[in-house]
């Protein structure tokens, strides 16, 4: 069962990695980046997406103090749907247009 946890912890670890790279520099992966539209949204779901398996690893191996069971499961379970909202948000929202842009079909 550790071995189940552990490679939770290193997915999570690595869409950490990826958040806070998609925050930073407004990298994305290649075959995600036709369909973002939003990155900064992205990268803030991929980090509370992350966040959920690698808190449950912490807790699983006894690194942070036990809390009832219930709100682990509530806590990690808002953590991850969060970010999936939050991800899904940066592929459905429209593009920000800035006003001071010339509308390219009024030329």
């Amino acid at each position: 069962m550790a071995w189940v946890v552990g490679t939770g912890a290193f997915l999570g670890l690595l869409a950490i990695i990826w958040g806070t790279v998609t925050l930073r520099t407004g990298w994305m992966v290649p075959t995600a980046r036709r369909h973002v539209t939003r990155p900064q949204l992205h990268g803030l779901g991929a980090l509370l997406t992350g966040t959920s398996p690698l808190l449950q690893s912490l807790f699983y191996f006894r690194i942070l103090p036990s809390i009832s069971w219930e709100v682990r499961f509530f806590g990690e379970n808002a953590f991850l749907f969060a970010g999936i909202l939050l991800i899904a948000l940066s592929q459905m929202l429209p593009v920000r247009r800035s006003p001071d842009h010339a509308d390219p079909s009024g030329v």
